[in-house]
């Protein structure tokens, strides 16, 4: 399977509509939203091409193949026009024998030696072979933990920060690639 992985559109439909010309012409099999979908968020400026409803309706065109999780934007009254579940705390796939952990990143934290963790939990929710996606952070990144653990935040798809471009990432085959979203490839991991 080939998925892309985007985060924090924040309501913009335009950032939304690129997202997919890119899942379009790059082949994807299935879309992995990271969370903060609809809304901008009270810290955030209104992104470009800011329209929640016309994001929502751009999304719903592919519901069946998108795995979503909650973000700390995301509110209950989201789900209403969205026709794909975005209501947990993280979504968990398995593909080829790698697990791909998926969070938004503000209930889950990447950080500690490359692991998922609760915090105040004592056990991990990854081992390797693992990619942690997470996002939150609207700052893009991917590195290799100490454990082996592939740690990917494809940045935010409208509102980027830390001096990092708009972006996306792809999986495949044990391979995460860093995207710009004018398209530029970044940056590879494989394991």
């Amino acid at each position: 399977m080939k998925y892309l992985i985007c985060s924090d559109i924040h309501g913009s439909e335009s950032a939304a509509r690129k997202i997919l010309s890119f899942f379009q012409s790059m082949e994807c099999d299935r879309l992995i939203n990271l969370g903060d979908t609809l809304y901008h968020g009270p810290r955030n400026p209104l992104p470009e091409g800011h329209n929640p409803k016309g994001a929502a309706d751009a999304l719903n065109g592919i519901a069946g193949k998108i795995f979503s999780c909650r973000g700390n934007c995301d509110a209950e009254v989201d789900q209403m026009v969205l026709d794909f579940p975005t209501t947990g705390d993280y979504v968990q796939i398995v593909d080829g024998g790698i697990t791909l952990f998926c969070t938004h990143g503000h209930v889950y934290a990447p950080f500690i030696g490359g692991t998922a963790v609760v915090p105040g939990a004592a056990k991990p929710l990854v081992e390797v072979p693992a990619v942690i996606f997470y996002g939150h952070t609207h700052v893009s990144t991917l590195e290799k933990a100490e454990n082996g653990i592939i740690v990917c935040n494809p940045g935010s798809a409208a509102l980027p920060k830390g001096g990092t471009e708009a972006g996306f990432a792809i999986y495949e085959n044990g391979e995460v690639t860093l995207f710009s979203m004018s398209g530029k490839k970044i940056k590879s991991l494989r394991f």
